[in-house]
């Protein structure tokens, strides 16, 4: 509890907004998942053999990315390439 309190100082954000948190390791080889669900914090772990997630480099540490990055990510897809799809407004209504 202690290294989440010093990173929760080190990074200004709150862990438990609902906020997921993704960790990766040096290696990049690794990723760490921490979220709250409002009763418990939630540590998901996923370790790849012979690849690397993509990562991208951030002045500050900190990325945000949407729900569909995460999912991307831990899928070791590249995630950076996910965008949102644009509703077409409807012409007629009714």
């Amino acid at each position: 509890m202690m290294g989440l309190l010093r990173r929760q100082e080190m990074l200004g954000l709150d862990p438990f907004s609902g906020a997921a948190f993704v960790f990766r390791s040096k290696r990049a080889d690794r990723i760490k998942i921490l979220v709250w669900d409002r009763t418990v914090l939630v540590l998901v772990h996923k370790r790849l053999e012979g690849c690397k997630f993509v990562w991208s480099k951030s002045a500050d540490g900190l990325m945000r990315i949407s729900p569909a990055m995460c999912a991307a990510l831990f899928e070791s897809l590249d995630w950076r390439l996910v965008r949102p799809e644009e509703a077409q407004r409807p012409q007629i209504a009714g």
